[in-house]
């Protein structure tokens, strides 16, 4: 089980996928269909083609290139590497009966979700002005942890859902407290429409953008200092010079599926995506 509890830093760097200690299961478990994102279509439960013997991607230096942009932005937060070695205990998908891949494939995505509740956990307590509110989220933050160590059959079962909307609560009050010791007008963007928006320049500091879809919006040197990003669609948004210094709950998914440069800045616990232009 992952020691989230340590200091934050270490902590999200846990919860991140590493490949080297996962059986591919991005590459098997989950479905896609031909579009922008992915070249052709596959099933899930299905390996993608490109999927080799060892678990690993045969064009992985060259996904964009080949029309695979989706998984670039894509990360199972860890979860790969926990179903691999721990809930299964480092057994294989292609070893054994059909019914243990078919579990691994089920439970993969129940643990994908509550790795990412871990994430968005680990940074409230991280926020010094979420105090008020740091021993439920502790509280919460070990109950997802315990939930992760659950045996197959029984997260196979779990009602993650409900377990997201506890932890959405103590989340929206955390983001109320961060941002408001902002600077600014705090506009409450929450799940609006900003597809294409002409943004540029915009000052969103303290901004509430929780599932906003911002996707191809323009966003070039915008203030977003202390926003809550958690759940905006950032795909294909401008972010070249953008200050995002600050944003909270902001995901590498996130930041992988949008454009930025060297100009960006960024919070630390997020890190530049290598396709970004070296423009400043």
């Amino acid at each position: 089980m992952l020691n989230v509890m340590r200091d934050h830093k270490p902590a999200q760097a846990e919860l991140r996928g590493d490949c080297e200690r996962c059986f591919g299961l991005c590459c098997v478990a989950l479905p896609f269909a031909a579009s922008a994102d992915f070249a052709v279509d596959k099933d899930a439960g299905t390996p993608c083609r490109n999927l080799q013997s060892d678990h690993r991607c045969g064009i992985h230096a060259r996904l964009r290139q080949k029309g695979f942009t989706g998984c670039t932005v894509y990360d199972c937060f860890g979860a790969g590497q926990q179903v691999s070695q721990i809930t299964f205990g480092g057994r294989d998908w292609r070893s054994g009966p059909p019914e243990h891949a078919r579990r691994m494939f089920d439970v993969f995505p129940v643990v994908r979700q509550l790795h990412e509740l871990l994430w968005y956990l680990t940074e409230a307590l991280a926020l010094h002005a979420a105090r008020p509110v740091h021993a439920d989220l502790r509280g919460a933050l070990e109950k997802t942890e315990e939930l992760t160590g659950l045996t197959p059959e029984e997260l196979a079962g779990l009602d993650v859902a409900a377990h997201r909307q506890e932890v959405n609560v103590l989340l929206l009050r955390t983001s109320e407290l961060a941002r408001a010791g902002t600077k600014g007008r705090k506009k409450n963007r929450r799940g609006a429409d900003l597809m294409g928006a002409r943004l540029k320049g915009a000052d969103l500091r303290g901004a509430d953008l929780r599932g906003a879809y911002l996707i191809a919006a323009d966003l070039t040197g915008a203030d977003l200092r202390g926003a809550d990003l958690i759940g905006a669609d950032l795909r294909d948004t401008d972010l070249t010079d953008a200050d995002l210094t600050g944003a909270f709950f902001l995901t590498q998914p996130q930041l992988n599926a949008a454009r930025g440069s060297a100009g960006t800045r960024l919070p630390a616990s997020v890190t530049r995506p290598g396709h970004w232009t070296a423009q400043v």
